[in-house]
């Protein structure tokens, strides 16, 4: 089988160029399979889909096709290590065939914190299965009890929890607004009921819902009832 291709180069705009960047929109492509190993080409990769270079699995978070003047197409990428969480470009050659790894997105639901590890159960087994943080990851700022996830699992290893676009959370203390602060634009700290802290408006206030982004925990919005 022909190897990818690997070089570090950080992306750039060019001409003919076509770019991917919703992470949970995961469409597989036209995929071979060879033994037990899935065989993609570079030109269909997707974000979301988990690589196998070398052994590791690298989770593909950006793509990009790129046409030079001279020389052969390319497709540049992010990756991003499921296990360490290390995030790097790398350069592939156009058509390339590349291992992809088998994972399993399971449906479940976060049931409590058990002191040492995140214990979720799937929605169709009823299976508990008990994450350690570093799997849980950046989720754990956005997660309550009975929430729905997802988890990813690769060889029955956890690889990693994803959590809807956004989330509802309350508002668990802010300093109190000003009068006209609605207009004015700027932000206070708040902390959430999940003890994350963010920014928003000066005229939240304490008790209030909000939406909350889970890629970059950034407020999007009051919830009004």
């Amino acid at each position: 089988m022909d190897g990818p291709t690997l070089s570090v180069e950080p992306p750039g705009c060019a001409e003919s160029e076509e770019s991917g960047s919703d992470r949970y929109n995961l469409v597989l492509p036209l995929i071979e399979f060879e033994g037990h190993t899935r065989v993609a080409s570079t030109n269909d990769l997707k974000n979301g889909m988990v690589l196998d270079l070398d052994g590791q699995l690298w989770s593909v978070v950006w793509f990009q096709h790129h046409k030079p003047g001279k020389g052969g197409a390319i497709v540049r990428t992010k990756l991003k290590n499921v296990l360490s969480g290390k995030v790097v470009d790398k350069t592939f050659n156009a058509d390339v065939k590349v291992d992809v790894a088998t994972v399993d997105k399971r449906d479940m639901t976060y049931l409590y914190n058990d002191g040492s590890a995140y214990v979720f159960m799937d929605k169709s087994t009823y299976e508990q299965l008990q994450l350690q943080p570093e799997v849980v990851g950046e989720a754990v700022h956005f997660l309550l009890e009975n929430q729905d996830a997802i988890v990813a699992v690769h060889d029955d290893l956890p690889l990693y929890v994803e959590l809807p676009a956004s989330v509802e959370l309350t508002v668990e203390y802010t300093e109190p607004g000003l009068q006209g602060d609605r207009s004015s634009g700027g932000t206070k700290p708040a902390k959430l009921e999940t003890g994350y802290d963010i920014q928003v408006p000066l005229f939240l206030t304490t008790g209030e819902k909000v939406k909350v982004d889970t890629r970059t925990g950034d407020y999007l919005g009051r919830v009004t009832s």
